[in-house]
């Protein structure tokens, strides 16, 4: 009787992190096949050398408040490489101006209109503070698009100048499109819980994040000092997974004893029989692979959008420091007269990226809805981020290196009803033994979110396979 075989399918983080959490439930004997349509592992995790330094072109940090993604950095032995983000503070531009970015808020939603008032106008401020006596119709579990929400509530200044610029970084959408429950679902809960307005749920929220006086505040952010790639290659090793690179799955189906997997095309098919799997991958691709065994959960996958975007980064000469900000980067408005959505000023922001020879910025490019920016060539984009960085800082100098990288459908849009579309998805799937789903489409785009997931479809196989599973071919 052959071992228990299971094929994990993306090798994104969730994939990688599904991998490996299967190696530590099935033990060393269980073969895991991960199977990837393309030839790199790690999805969005990307790290690269640029000016010879390194350089994540992808997802740059992790949530350090969730305990999924600490808690795999230390499991894997990581945690001596673990940094956290220096004192620099990190700005917005908008209304053409740049100015430091509101602390006292969540994610832009603030607990009073004094929190805000170096960013809007005074009418802009005004607007906020009305909005607590503005009545709130609100039912516990009702959704509603968050910028849409506070734009009639609290104006449009607020959410032009600051929540959309802050959802855009997190999700790549816009803020009228994006759902309160799923964005900012602490805001959610509180006013389920009888908070009467939107920024008394706020206060709420940040009130109950407060520290004791005297209590130093954790970090909020990590990442690993060469590189969150090395996240990956620290999964690989120790997940010991048979990799199938280069291998996009065209077909799945049930067997008398497990799944078959279709892997390849037409003119070279080849397939993968497991007694599990788990699908670890962004919504079309998932919707497409579950239409004929699981129309259900294809459908429900279906309703989630995606969005693209480009990390650029520049080496500049090490001359252009003195004409860089002392920020940890900025965050740019959808209606300023620039391309780029955020930049960040990586030497200024990580003490490991700091260096004697270059200056390290990246930018971040694409909103949903954007496709036509992002279709321009690599040259292209590296002229729109240097004009960007010229408009905002005065630095012309030319790069000694540059990078583009883009990510093509990579980022799941939330809108209002997300979650009901996942709770779709996940309870067609809970029917079906020995399938598992995992990944950004689900309950977060962040990385310990991700995991989160992959740790929950792990267990699930683990659970159905139990110590013992019948022999399959392939």
């Amino acid at each position: 009787m052959s071992p228990t075989r299971v094929a994990v399918v993306g090798g994104g983080i969730s994939g990688l992190a599904a991998a490996y959490r299967l190696r530590t439930l099935l033990g060393p004997t269980a073969e895991i096949v991960l199977i990837e349509g393309s030839r790199r592992l790690g999805g969005a995790l990307r790290t690269v050398e640029l000016g010879g330094l390194a350089l994540d072109v992808g997802a740059e940090a992790f949530l350090m408040r969730r305990p999924e993604a600490v808690g795999l950095v230390d499991e894997l032995g990581l945690s001596g490489q673990l940094v956290h983000p220096t004192p620099a503070a990190p700005t917005v531009r908008a209304g053409g101006r740049t100015v430091t970015l509101p602390s006292r808020t969540v994610l832009g939603l603030p607990a009073a209109a004094a929190d805000v008032a170096g960013l809007l106008s005074e009418q802009g401020v005004t607007r906020v503070a009305a909005e607590p006596g503005t009545p709130l119709h609100w039912e516990p579990g009702q959704d509603a698009a968050v910028g849409l929400l506070l734009r009639e509530r609290a104006g449009d200044e607020l959410v032009d100048r600051l929540v959309d610029p802050l959802l855009g970084g997190v999700y790549a959408g816009r803020a009228d499109a994006l759902g309160l429950r799923a964005t900012i679902p602490t805001v959610a809960g509180a006013l389920d819980r009888g908070a009467g307005s939107l920024l008394a749920a706020a206060g709420a929220v940040l009130a109950s994040a407060t520290r004791p006086t005297g209590e130093r505040a954790a970090p909020v952010f990590g990442t690993l000092r060469g590189g969150l790639g090395g996240l990956v290659d620290a999964l690989v090793a120790v997940a010991q997974v048979r990799l199938r690179l280069g291998a996009p799955v065209r077909g799945l189906s049930r067997t008398v004893q497990g799944w078959r997997l279709e892997l390849g095309n037409a003119n070279r098919p080849g397939h993968v029989d497991a007694h599990a799997v788990v699908l670890a991958l962004p919504a079309p691709a998932l919707r497409r692979l579950l239409s004929d065994p699981l129309p259900a959960a294809s459908a429900a996958a279906g309703r989630v959008e995606v969005a693209s975007c480009a990390v650029v980064g520049l080496a500049l000469p090490v001359s252009a420091a003195q004409a860089l900000p002392q920020s940890s980067g900025v965050l740019v408005a959808a209606g300023e007269p620039l391309s780029a959505k955020a930049f960040t000023f990586s030497g200024r922001k990580w003490s490991h990226a700091a260096s004697h020879e270059v200056v390290l910025v990246r930018a971040s490019l694409g909103r949903h809805g954007e496709a036509r920016l992002l279709q321009r060539d690599d040259a292209e984009l590296i002229e729109l981020v240097r004009a960007d960085l010229a408009m905002l800082t005065g630095i012309t100098a030319t790069p000694v290196d540059t990078v583009v990288a883009r990510w093509g459908g990579g980022l799941p849009q939330y809108p209002p009803g997300h979650l009901e579309a996942v709770t779709a998805l996940e309870s067609a799937v809970a029917g079906i033994p020995g399938l598992a789903v995992a990944g950004a489409l689900l309950h977060g785009v962040g990385l310990p979110a991700c995991i989160g997931t992959a740790d929950a479809a792990a267990l699930r196989v683990a659970a159905h396979l139990g110590t013992r599973a019948p022999a399959v071919g392939g």
